[in-house]
């Protein structure tokens, strides 16, 4: 691309970004350098507050994601720019509309008359001749009699018979050119929105009769186009995929036609022959060229909305459960429950080192209860376990009774009065047990007892454990596994990278698939960081990272920050001050008067007290040659240098009794785990094997759009039992009225 012409796209990228961001120019060209010279997202929103005036890591996101689709949709504009200008049809007027074309859909508009296309009826008329007939039905002279100036075209060497071929030769032509007609095409794409609904029935006969149930919603639906909800789209297109359901748009063809018609032929002429034969080509052209088209594109339009709806869901759930604070300094029992191989169980330190692992038969068909329960005794008493976490997973609610009867025991409350249970969401630890990272972590253990493993440390640290498992399998989405799952995978690595940096890790006992989520490190960095560890013991401060095989400065700029050093050489590496402000940070530190080693004590408490006056603090700025923003966190991580921001999330329900669906009354009032939020409405954990399910109008007495303006995953919420269907297994709770 020639550089004028890239600066001349780069200015108007800026404009719209500046405009639908609602930032100021200079923000978005600041953020375009940034981007540009290769800073990650977290490192941009985390360390260069002053250069992009304080946007946050989500706004960043939007940024980045649009700066990406403008550039391509610039880049699309300049193949079609060359293309058309090769073909010797570029004027100032079609090249102003191509400049001004803000989406895909609208570019492609107008490039479609002279895009290479397949050999189709028109052009075989245009080969035939025919143009010129074309072009006098079009121009509906008064004095032009049709079939007799067809008679010139008739020439049977050509395949044109008759008078009547000839003028079906040029209708196709005129067809065409209709379907072809950009501001056509979007008048009929915007009456299409603007009248159609969407429908389904079922299919007269179904391959597999077991599935259709999950869709009788659906065997008779109706909804309008502009109304009906991602969720039902989903649903729609899978249905439509396992060949249960007939969907179609149901558009009122008449009444688009007459619409065509109008704008084509606008008042009618004189010469009814000619009008009646462009009216017959408007309807063949809407038939058999644009409602095809444009149907494909709304339903692909509704289909990625629905998409990007349910992804930024998927987003907003697995942020929550990622952030779920740590269960810190407990050991914990995990117990991946089974029937017939048994339930796996494992016991971890509070540092996540596993201390023993073994395997029980207490569920059906072995039924070794008494035996499992000298096991569990043995095990609490011999560790000093405080607290079972049990997988949500088959046989988690035999073996939940199971736990239940031996924490009431006499023999364990001699042992350990205070042993409690976590019931966790286990999706994703089968996957991670079979893995080649299960096997590299855990070599000396079988997949069951590396999935028991994992369902304890994740309960200890959610979020170090849960980086090991791709996020497609936690489970928190809704229809997850009919998204598009390039975007759906870059979506979600995208909440795992602002997480961890968010939190930031501990350099010297990080593993590996926590390292590489980390702001300027990838795969083989974060191996080479574990594999410098292995050989040279601890980092000692954050300046050996620069020792470390392919992290070189800019790696080290984007990451440092993010890597906290515990009792090392340099007080400030605990904290998530960088490096590149230690001299400030220490300039500051000596002004106050205080001691840099209270670091390690759990802070510099009270420094922040030291420097409320805005007009000194703007003049130690200006000294120290940093922002007032990076003055403020400076502050902030001296007072609290390991905050984790996760410790402000709602913490696990620790149980130590069992419920049974049978046990449900409607008007009873319980706890309950918010454990996913869906389009419409959120499924809670009551204690109860079964999630209940809190419908959209149940979660408040006022009205509100999407369930996440009342909750989000991981909230511990009061709920009241609605109703309960013991044959079908479906609970159903009310936040409303308690």
């Amino acid at each position: 691309m020639p550089d004028n012409k890239l600066q001349a796209n780069k200015l108007t990228i800026i404009d719209i970004i500046t405009s639908e961001l609602s930032i100021k120019k200079w923000q978005t060209e600041a953020v375009i350098r940034l981007i540009d010279d290769n800073n990650t997202i977290p490192f941009i929103a985390r360390y260069r507050k002053e250069a992009t005036g304080n946007l946050n890591d989500e706004i960043l996101r939007k940024f980045d994601e649009r700066l990406k689709y403008l550039r391509n949709l610039w880049d699309r504009k300049d193949s079609v720019i060359e293309s058309i200008e090769e073909q010797g049809k570029l004027d100032k007027e079609l090249l102003e509309k191509i400049q001004n074309a803000l989406t895909m859909v609208e570019l492609e508009d107008i490039y479609r008359p002279y895009k290479q296309k397949k050999r189709t009826r028109a052009m075989i008329a245009v080969e035939k001749g025919l143009v010129p007939l074309s072009e006098l039905i079009l121009s509906r002279s008064e004095n032009v009699d049709i079939y007799k100036e067809a008679k010139a075209f008739v020439d049977p060497s050509k395949e044109i018979t008759d008078v009547d071929t000839a003028i079906k030769y040029a209708s196709d032509i005129i067809a065409e050119k209709v379907s072809d007609d950009a501001l056509i095409r979007q008048k009929v794409r915007n009456r299409t929105i603007k009248l159609s609904t969407v429908k389904s029935e079922v299919k007269k006969k179904i391959e597999d009769e077991s599935k259709a149930s999950v869709y009788e919603m659906y065997f008779d639906f109706s909804e309008h186009f502009q109304k009906i909800q991602p969720h039902q789209i989903l649903a729609l297109n899978r249905g439509e995929r396992e060949k249960i359901l007939n969907v179609k748009m149901d558009v009122p063809v008449d009444e688009i036609i007459e619409s065509i018609v109008k704008d084509v032929l606008g008042r009618q002429s004189k010469n009814k022959v000619a009008d009646e034969i462009i009216r017959s080509a408007i309807h063949d052209a809407y038939k058999r060229l644009i409602a095809p088209s444009i149907e494909t594109e709304l339903r692909n339009e509704l289909t990625e909305k629905a998409e990007a709806g349910a992804i930024s869901i998927f987003m907003k759930n697995l942020k929550q459960l990622l952030l779920m604070p740590p269960m810190e300094g407990k050991v914990v029992l995990g117990w991946d429950p089974a029937f017939r191989t048994g339930c796996k169980l494992s016991v971890v330190d509070p540092m996540g080192n596993v201390l023993d692992t073994t395997v029980i038969y207490p569920t059906a068909p072995q039924n070794k209860i008494e035996e499992a329960r000298s096991v569990i005794n043995k095990l609490v008493k011999k560790y000093n376990v405080d607290v079972i976490s049990l997988g949500n997973g088959t046989a988690s609610r035999e073996s939940e009774q199971i736990i239940v009867d031996i924490i009431k025991s006499d023999e364990m409350k001699k042992i350990n009065p205070n042993l409690a249970y976590v019931i966790v969401n286990e999706a994703g630890a089968s996957v991670y047990s079979a893995s080649s990272l299960g096997s590299l972590e855990f070599p000396n253990y079988d997949v069951g007892l590396r999935s028991s493993i994992s369902i304890a440390r994740r309960l200890q640290d959610p979020l170090s454990e849960l980086v090991k498992i791709d996020p497609r399998s936690i489970g928190v989405g809704q229809y997850q596994h009919d998204i598009n799952q390039k975007k759906l995978t870059e979506s979600l690595e995208t909440v795992v990278e602002d997480c961890v940096n968010s939190v930031g890790v501990d350099l010297n006992t990080a593993s590996e698939a926590l390292l590489c989520h980390i702001s300027g490190i990838n795969k083989t960095i974060a191996a080479n960081i574990v594999s410098w560890r292995e050989e040279n013991g601890r980092f000692r401060n954050r300046k050996e990272l620069l020792k470390v095989p392919k992290l070189g400065p800019k790696a080290f700029e984007q990451a440092a920050g993010f890597l906290r050093i515990r009792g090392g050489d340099e007080p400030l590496d605990m904290t998530g001050v960088h490096p590149e402000s230690y001299k400030a940070c220490k300039e500051i530190i000596l002004r106050s008067g205080l001691d840099i080693n209270d670091i390690k004590n759990g802070g510099i408490r009270g420094i922040a007290g030291l420097y409320k006056d805005k007009t000194e603090n703007d003049k130690i700025c200006e000294e120290l040659s940093i922002g007032s923003l990076t003055f403020k966190d400076i502050l902030e991580e001296l007072e609290k240098p390991m905050r984790d921001p996760r410790m402000d999330m709602p913490k696990p329900v620790l149980r130590s009794d069992v419920l049974n669906i049978e046990d449900l009354k409607p008007g009873m009032v319980l706890k309950a785990t918010i454990r996913n939020v869906i389009d419409f409405g959120a499924f809670a954990d009551i204690g109860v094997h079964q999630d209940g399910l809190i419908h959209i109008s149940e979660l408040s007495d006022k009205f509100i759009r999407h369930p996440m303006e009342v909750v989000k995953v991981g909230d511990i919420v009061d709920v009241k039992v609605l109703d309960v269907n013991i044959q079908k297994k479906r609970i159903a709770l009310t936040m409303k009225g308690i």
